[in-house]
Formats: structure tokens, C-alpha cells, sequence
């Protein structure tokens, strides 16, 4: 069993739950988003979202791989900086756009 940490925009909130059951399904515990503040147009505070980026490095410390939610190759900032630093703690890195699930067309 791994431990999957889904990483992306947080505008893609469909993709991420498709994801999360998908993982899920196949005998994975997957860490999510709290929150999906584009989507949900939820505004937060810089003082928020900083805490929510440790948030977030805690959850891939606590991984053994990240799944990035790439819909349609789209990686912004945050997520560049997730993949850094799973990278820097020797995580495995897996992409939506690369997966058998995108190319069943489930996600994207």
C-alpha cells in the first residue's frame, strides 16, 4: 500500500476527486487538498496560503510518491514547487497526463 499525495491547481477540483477515488480503488491511502479555492471561489489571505504550502510539504513528507494533476500539461507555481520538493525528499513523481487513467479519458 502507498501513501499518494495529489498535487495541482486547485481550479481542477473534478480531476482531483476522479483521481483520488481512481487511487483510492486501486489500494493507495491519497492525501487531497483541503479546499479548492479557485473552483470554489473561496479567497485566502497570503498569511493562509503559506501556511497551507507547509501544509501541503508536510503531506508529501508524509508520502511515499506525488501524483500531479496536470490537466492538459498545466502546471502553475505552487504545484512547480511541490514537484521540487518531492523531488529534494527522493519521492516518486507520477503525472495525469501520463497515466492510463488520462488515456481512458476519465479525467481530462
Amino acid at each position: 500500500m502507498k501513501v499518494i499525495t495529489l498535487c495541482g491547481s486547485t481550479k481542477f477540483k473534478e480531476q482531483f476527486e476522479k483521481a483520488n477515488a481512481y487511487l483510492t480503488l486501486q489500494g493507495n491511502i491519497v492525501i487531497s487538498l483541503g479546499f479548492f479555492e479557485q473552483s470554489e471561489g473561496i479567497e485566502i489571505t497570503k498569511e493562509q496560503a503559506e501556511l497551507f504550502e507547509k501544509i501541503h510539504f508536510e503531506k508529501i513528507n508524509m508520502s511515499d510518491e506525488i501524483f500531479v494533476i496536470d490537466v492538459n500539461g498545466y502546471i502553475g507555481e505552487s504545484t512547480r514547487k511541490e514537484i521540487e520538493y518531492a523531488k529534494q525528499h527522493g519521492k516518486s513523481i507520477r503525472y495525469l497526463s501520463h497515466s492510463v487513467l488520462n488515456k481512458r479519458n476519465q479525467l481530462c
